[in-house]
C-alpha cells in the first residue's frame, strides 16, 4: 500500500496573480507544503499538478526527491473548476491501488508541518476511519442573526480561555484513499476523523491581507519551533 500525496496549483489566480510560486518568508509559497510532505518518511511520492510551464520550473528547482510535476489539463485549471476535477483527472491516468493512501494538501496554507502530517496519518491508520481533514480549533463567541447567542451564555460570560471553541477547516490537508475519492468524487467521505492543529493554522492566504499575517505566523510560530529544535540539537551534540 502506497501513501500519495497532491497539491493542486493552478496559475490563474486573481486575487494575488500567481501566487503559488509568490515569494513568501524567503521562499516561493509552494515549497512550505512541498518541503513538508517530502519530509513524512510514510509518503511514498508528492504530486504537484499545475497547468503552466513557470509553475512546474519552480517546483523542478526545489529538487525535492519524492515530488514530481503532474500538468493538469486546462479544463481543469478555471476559476470555476473544482479540487475534486483535478485530483479525479489525475487518478484516471494512474495505476493506484483503490487502497493507497491519498493526501490532499494545499499551497495556501503554508503552515502546515511534518509532524502534523505524521500525526494525522497515524491517528488515520489507527482509527480506521475513511477519510479525514484538518482543522484549527477557534475560540470565538458566535451569535445568530436573530440576536441570539450560538456557543456561550452571555449572562454568564466565560473568559475565552476557558470556552472549548469552535473546529474550523483550515484547508492544509484532507486523507483518504484512492477507491474512497473516486467512488464519491470527494476528498471525504463515510466515518470522517479530525486532525486539530494549532489555533495559528486557520490562515489559509486567499487575499493580500491574509498574505501578510500569514507570514507573521509563519516567523513566530514556525521558524520559532526550527530554531528551538535546532538550538537543542546542537547542545546536545556538545
Amino acid at each position: 500500500m502506497k501513501t500519495i500525496a497532491f497539491v493542486p496549483l493552478r496559475c490563474g489566480s486573481k486575487s494575488i496573480p500567481m501566487k503559488n510560486i509568490k515569494e513568501f518568508c524567503g521562499r516561493p509559497l509552494v515549497f512550505w507544503a512541498l518541503r513538508a510532505l517530502s519530509a513524512v518518511s510514510g509518503i511514498d511520492a508528492v504530486y504537484a499538478a499545475t497547468d503552466c510551464d513557470e509553475i512546474r520550473s519552480v517546483v523542478e528547482g526545489f529538487a525535492l526527491d519524492k515530488v514530481k510535476v503532474y500538468m493538469r489539463d486546462a479544463a481543469n485549471a478555471q476559476d470555476h473548476s473544482s479540487t475534486e476535477s483535478v485530483v479525479l483527472e489525475f487518478l484516471g491516468r494512474h495505476d493506484f491501488d483503490d487502497d493507497d493512501v491519498f493526501i490532499l494538501a494545499q499551497a495556501t496554507n503554508p503552515l502546515i508541518r511534518t509532524v502534523d502530517l505524521e500525526g494525522a496519518l497515524a491517528g488515520y491508520r489507527e482509527s480506521g476511519c475513511d477519510s479525514l481533514l484538518s482543522c484549527a480549533r477557534l475560540k470565538v463567541f458566535l451569535w445568530n442573526e436573530d440576536g441570539s447567542p450560538v456557543n456561550y451564555d452571555y449572562r454568564f460570560r466565560p473568559r475565552r480561555q476557558e470556552i472549548e471553541g469552535e473546529l474550523m477547516e483550515n484547508g492544509a490537508f484532507y486523507i483518504n484513499t484512492v477507491g474512497g475519492f473516486v467512488k464519491n468524487g470527494n476528498r471525504l467521505c463515510g466515518r470522517i476523523k479530525i486532525y486539530e492543529m494549532p489555533e495559528y493554522s486557520a490562515l489559509d492566504i486567499d487575499d493580500i491581507d491574509d498574505w501578510v499575517i500569514a507570514e507573521a505566523a509563519m516567523k513566530k510560530y514556525i521558524f520559532a519551533d526550527h530554531l528551538v529544535a535546532k538550538a537543542r540539537t546542537d547542545f546536545a551534540t556538545r
